[in-house]
């Protein structure tokens, strides 16, 4: 009570004062911790969201390659060169084939087992006496394997100095009274020979070791983490244990040089009982080897589902704690500031208050002294006082008001009737520019007509003339040639005419047509363009029926298509025709290139017209080459490769 009596005692201006420093010295204050505490939060779960996504990307890649190692497998297992071989027992020739498969397909070992599992040949010859261990169990798969001792006798030796790592001593790591980690793992995959009748011949075992693999660690180092991918000078990392050895990583020991890496040294207690204890998948910050990283450790499980390993990503977290205290300090500084400069505007606005009052004191004086013209004035503030300071001045000047709102509703009507005036014009002018269409189109109709009759009159009398004077016009056999071919240049013109006219219900002189004679004239056509560049040309030519269409037209919907291709590849690629025969009627002629491809929103806009995206294009060449082949019953399709190539692939069906 004694605060309240205290506080009603004392002047408006102390009183708002009072009212407007209190939130000021309290809330902001309170805000700014919660943004503070709102704000780490915020940033570790964004960096957990950023490591979740790098582990999707590396674990998708190791998937990749797993899958990979399984195609070449089949690959191997399903060679005719294998089969041939195998039946006849050339005992070099498979060796030379198995070493030039492995070089091919990037693997670290192909062998060659008995139907029972017993080891024959490698890429390196027949199997010795050491590696000819126990037949083994084979089955068709592709797995992560764990490999041990014994079972490495299948390595040569090159394979075999990787497999074994010292183990190294590691900070929070759990005890263990292991010094080297003596197996190996590896992408391994197993597939059957088996003869036309499929019966199995052997077996093919082939795949990649993990230990050591220090081109495989530092590729799934690139893709997830590439040049410029993490700000503030973090570094990504990433890493392939085995158990909770580290066998393949690109993280550093211990602050030892650059070309040092911590192969050997183990995971944390924490993340070893997460990950590889309860298999879950650890998306937190770790400490790994020397410092810490925002972390991702997913685990490897074998084929038959024991947990064997880990795959790990993750990068520094210094740089981005130090962005966390700066950022919390320059958000202390920022709400101190605030605070400071409310206080300062919070007694501007008290003296302000009182302004409005005392002139509207005045104005009342000077109006009951006879001023009937006094006026309050323009106030800074338009609060509630000053709204009430004004409504003297708004109702002497009402009048004004409703004369001004008069003149701008005038203005507006003038406005709307321009604007539908101009909308009239505007109509106006497309009809009148459709109905000139029309007539032009009527005009070239008539036109295209009226010519072919004397068209028809010349070639007439040349046949005539050809056929009266017999052996007689061979003096003046190649002049009546030329004429042939004005004429049916002349014919072509009209053709064309016709077609503008009516290009929905006109069709050119239809043919069959040699398209691998066309697309070379078409090659020709585009040789310069060629030339001025790095393009490799390729094509496969393998179509033996010949379309029926006009062959000039076909010509330039090909030159269309080719120009494209050149035009998508600036800094040079490949472009590769190809034709051939579909179905019992129809032929299909492909354009590929290795640009940037179209993309689903281009390919859905692509074939109208108008729609391009060269800067000096008209959107109307591929509406036009579809609308020239659809005329025949053809069609052209646009699609990106599915060949896992870059680039876009333009087909044109044709009947025959």
């Amino acid at each position: 009570m004694k605060l309240w009596a205290g506080f009603s005692q004392l002047s408006i201006r102390n009183k708002l004062l009072t009212l407007v420093l209190m939130p000021l010295a309290v809330v902001l204050p309170l805000l700014g911790v919660l943004l503070m505490v709102w704000g780490d939060t915020a940033l570790d779960r964004l960096l957990i969201t950023k490591i979740r996504s790098d582990l999707a990307v590396a674990q998708g890649y190791f998937e990749r390659v797993l899958g990979e190692v399984g195609s070449s497998t089949t690959m191997v297992a399903e060679s005719h060169a294998l089969h041939l071989a195998w039946v006849q027992k050339q005992t070099s020739a498979l060796t030379a084939l198995l070493a030039r498969l492995k070089e091919r397909e990037g693997l670290d070992f192909i062998h060659l087992h008995a139907p029972d599992g017993q080891l024959l040949f490698t890429e390196a010859g027949a199997a010795t006496a050491e590696a000819q261990q126990a037949p083994v169990e084979l089955h068709d798969r592709t797995s992560v394997e764990v490999l041990d001792a014994g079972q490495q006798r299948i390595f040569g030796p090159e394979l075999r100095a990787r497999v074994n790592v010292a183990l190294v001593e590691t900070r929070n790591a759990m005890p263990s009274g292991r010094r080297h980690e003596e197996r190996a793992m590896v992408l391994m995959s197993s597939r059957a020979i088996r003869d036309d009748n499929g019966h199995v011949l052997g077996h093919v075992q082939a795949g990649v070791l993990l230990n050591r693999n220090l081109p495989f660690i530092d590729h799934i180092n690139a893709i997830v983490y590439p040049e410029g991918a993490l700000p503030f000078g973090s570094r990504g990392t990433a890493t392939l244990f085995l158990d909770d050895v580290r066998i393949s990583t690109n993280v550093r020991l211990f602050g030892a040089e650059q070309d040092q890496r911590a192969i050997g040294t183990r995971v944390s207690r924490a993340v070893h009982e997460t990950v590889l204890g309860a298999g879950r998948t650890w998306l937190d910050r770790a400490f790994v080897v020397n410092e810490w990283y925002v972390s991702a450790y997913q685990p490897l499980a074998d084929n038959a589902g024991k947990r064997v390993g880990m795959l790990y990503v993750g990068f520094t977290e210094a740089p981005f704690r130090w962005i966390k205290v700066v950022a919390l300090l320059s958000i202390g500084v920022m709400f101190f500031v605030v605070m400071t400069a409310a206080a300062l505007v919070c007694l501007r606005w008290a003296r302000s208050i009182f302004s409005p009052l005392e002139r509207m004191a005045n104005t009342m004086r000077r109006v009951e002294g006879g001023d009937l013209h006094a006026r309050v004035g323009l106030l800074a503030n338009q609060d509630e006082i000053g709204q009430l300071a004004t409504h003297l001045d708004q109702l002497l000047n009402v009048v004004d008001v409703h004369t001004v709102a008069l003149e701008a509703a005038n203005a507006d009507l003038d406005r709307k009737v321009a604007e539908r005036t101009h909308e009239l014009q505007t109509a106006q002018q497309q009809l009148v520019r459709s109905e000139k269409l029309a007539a032009v189109g009527q005009l070239t109709a008539s036109i295209a007509h009226e010519v072919n009759n004397p068209i028809a009159v010349l070639q007439g009398n040349l046949d005539l003339m050809r056929e009266l004077l017999g052996e007689h016009a061979q003096p003046v056999r190649s002049e009546l040639r030329l004429a042939d071919e004005q004429i049916e240049r002349m014919r072509l013109i009209v053709t064309q005419l016709l077609q503008f006219a009516k290009p929905a219900e006109y069709a050119g002189y239809i043919e069959a047509v040699n398209t691998q004679r066309l697309i070379e004239d078409s090659l020709l056509l585009v040789a310069h363009l060629l030339a001025k560049t790095q393009i490799d040309l390729q094509h496969e030519l393998r179509a033996t029926r010949a379309p029926l269409i006009n062959r000039n037209e076909l010509q330039q919907v090909l030159v269309n298509l080719l120009v494209n291709a050149i035009h998508a590849m600036p800094d040079g690629g490949v472009l590769r025709i190809t034709t051939f025969d579909i179905g019992s009627d129809s032929v299909e002629i492909a354009v590929l290139d290795t640009g940037p491809g179209l993309g689903a929103a281009l390919i859905a806009e692509l074939f109208k017209p108008f729609v391009t995206r060269k800067k000096d294009g008209t959107g109307l060449g591929l509406w036009i080459s579809r609308s020239i082949v659809e005329r025949y019953g053809g069609d052209v399709t646009a699609a990106d490769r599915s060949d896992g190539q870059h680039g876009a692939l333009f087909t044109v069906r044709l009947r025959c």
